[in-house]
């Protein structure tokens, strides 16, 4: 069971428990010591055991971008047996849900000492992946070897989308932003390749203003852009026409590019396409 612990006292109990335990890698009394007085003021997962701490892992911000596995640890006892995994998942869904695009982590380079080399092959198998090697940042008996892992992966923005219905920013989305949401739509699948799906991208004020009387009841009112989705029914196979399946796709994959490029926004159509025909008010 993974607990995200508040107090800072038990923080410091469960590091030095831990540290403590893991002589191996955490040999020097000082530095074990700063550690665990670091690990006191920082975002901390413990791992438990019949209600006893048996692992834990802290995370620090080293930009606004990155967050760094500052330091972590699991009981000899419990190696090899998931607990490591789950610690780096919490981290990594802590990360996710705080908007950090990396996380990363320094260790000794694999190839000096054979407890290092299990922390490194460790790490390789969570999904972390070699950036670079700093000879100095310790000590040349201890070169550091950072490990890097993007957290903007596709199933991540998927989990990170939803539908804003708040209220929105009066910053106006750059121009090129948009270009890069609508080519994303442009580059779904299409029925046969029909092609049925056309865009048009709105950031005008006026026209903007104009579109947004239209719909009844009103949505969107301070949405600073918009993409209209155009559909054209044109049969594709033994009289089907895949229109509505092109403009779906199209549509989720611009609700995903948004995620990606920072944003957020909602996907308006049952009350525009139905008997009352805003949609072609719209048009």
């Amino acid at each position: 069971m993974i607990k995200v612990i508040t107090d800072c006292t038990e923080r410091r109990n469960i590091a030095r428990k831990i540290l403590e335990g893991l002589t191996e890698w955490f040999e020097v009394p000082e530095n074990r010591e700063t550690l665990i007085e670091e690990s006191a003021s920082l975002p901390f997962f413990a791992s438990y055991a019949d209600d006893v701490p048996v692992g834990f892992l802290c995370l620090k911000e080293t930009s606004s971008d990155t967050v760094d596995i500052a330091v972590t640890g699991v009981l000899k006892e419990h190696h090899r047996s998931g607990i490591g995994r789950s610690l780096v998942e919490a981290a990594k869904d802590f990360a996710i849900k705080k908007g950090y695009s990396f996380l990363q982590v320094k260790t000794v380079r694999e190839g000096m000492y054979k407890d290092y080399d299990k922390t490194n092959a460790f790490y390789k198998s969570v999904g972390f992946k070699k950036l670079e090697v700093f000879e100095q940042i310790w000590d040349e008996k201890n070169p550091c070897q950072i490990y890097i892992m993007s957290l903007k992966t596709a199933l991540s923005t998927i989990a990170a989308r939803h539908s804003y219905r708040g209220a929105f920013s009066t910053d106006a989305v750059p121009e090129e932003d948009l270009k890069t949401i609508a080519r994303a739509g442009l580059e779904a699948p299409s029925g046969c390749n029909k092609q049925t799906t056309s865009l048009i991208i709105v950031n005008n004020q006026e026209t903007l203003t104009k579109i947004k009387k239209a719909i009844d009841p009103p949505v969107a009112k301070t949405a600073p852009s918009m993409i209209v989705v155009l559909s054209q029914r044109i049969n594709a196979y033994r009289d089907r026409c895949f229109a509505v399946q092109d403009y779906s796709a199209a549509i989720e994959n611009m609700l995903l590019a948004i995620v990606e490029l920072g944003y957020q926004s909602c996907w308006y159509e049952g009350h525009i396409t139905d008997e009352d025909r805003i949609c072609d008010k719209i048009a």
